[in-house]
């Protein structure tokens, strides 16, 4: 096997071990639509269209992954969701 593909092979062995977790938004009967979709493109970088899909999504199942990332980035973004009056959870 040579150095290349030990370093190609090493890279995919490190990707697969980083740690991804997720912010879940719940469903809750206070904010409107128009709120949630707001919230989501500021705190989470969201498109208009993907945070109309996740709105509804967390209307019609309870709940939806609306962001995926190292808990470090994560984080700050949930507060901030929590803050806004979202029911939001990192896990």
């Amino acid at each position: 096997m040579s150095t290349k593909e030990k370093l190609s092979e090493q890279l995919l062995l490190e990707e697969d071990t980083v740690k991804q977790n997720e912010i879940i938004l719940f469903n809750d009967d206070v904010n409107t639509f128009d709120y949630v979709i707001e919230t989501l493109v500021q705190v989470c970088d969201h498109t208009s269209e993907q945070a109309e899909q996740c709105s509804l999504i967390v209307h019609y199942n309870g709940k939806c992954t609306v962001k995926t990332g190292e808990y470090s980035d994560l984080k700050p973004r949930c507060s901030k969701l929590l803050l806004a009056g979202l029911n939001a959870e990192i896990v």
